[in-house]
């Protein structure tokens, strides 16, 4: 395109071109949208942002298993050793008191004497052993005791005319495994102490004076 301009009586013609911006252009569209090349770059931005966090949440949750793993298995060993530690504490608690001549059954030690005494002898024997005469709780140390087949002291009595039948502990009376027609109170007798006599049943107990010689079992907790 040319112009002219008029400087006095000459004429000065000028020539330009008018060209268009662009980067106006370029950012000019059909309703003023980007184009396709920018929105591509936004999505592949977007894409990657994305795929950073899930990988960042994958760590995390891989590292939160290891770690709860690894306390898992710090403290099944730790479980291990201590029930491996209390086994051989076990055992060499046992071979102690099984050299002293008692016999372990859970949870309790038990020592059978090889001589005769009254109730209150035996008992005393018991005491200076750091236990005390059997105390029955279950079943399953009712038939133990049975078995040794002979007249032994237990740690129940009762003492007084209108006693009732308690263990050594202070406890009162409440499974009982008396014999076919036990308590009886037999000739008029103070019979105020108990004994095991009927070995071929499980109803064992029988009643009889305190001062009788028999021979004892002496219990004494693991714990103690």
């Amino acid at each position: 395109m040319a112009a002219a301009v008029k400087r006095g009586q000459s004429e000065i013609t000028m020539d330009y071109v008018n060209v268009p911006d662009a980067l106006a252009r370029s950012r000019s569209g059909k309703g003023g949208g980007e184009t396709p090349g920018r929105t591509v770059i936004r999505l592949v931005a977007v894409s990657f942002g994305l795929l950073c966090i899930l990988q960042a949440a994958l760590n995390i949750t891989l590292r939160l298993t290891l770690y709860n793993r690894d306390i898992k298995t710090s403290s099944f060993k730790t479980t291990c050793q201590n029930v491996s530690g209390e086994t051989n504490e076990l055992r060499q608690l046992t071979d102690q008191r099984f050299q002293e001549g008692w016999v372990y059954l859970r949870p309790s030690f038990y020592y059978i004497s090889s001589d005769k005494k009254s109730w209150e002898d035996s008992r005393n024997d018991c005491q200076q052993r750091g236990a005390d005469l059997v105390i029955i709780n279950t079943k399953e140390e009712q038939e133990f005791v049975t078995k040794f087949h002979k007249l032994t002291w237990i740690g129940l009595s009762k003492r007084g005319k209108n006693a009732q039948w308690s263990w050594v502990d202070g406890t009162p009376l409440t499974t009982s495994y008396w014999g076919d027609g036990e308590p009886n109170n037999l000739s008029g007798k103070d019979v105020e102490c108990v004994e095991t006599r009927f070995h071929e049943v499980i109803n064992s107990w029988n009643d009889i004076p305190c001062a009788e010689l028999n021979f004892w079992i002496c219990e004494k907790n693991l714990a103690e």
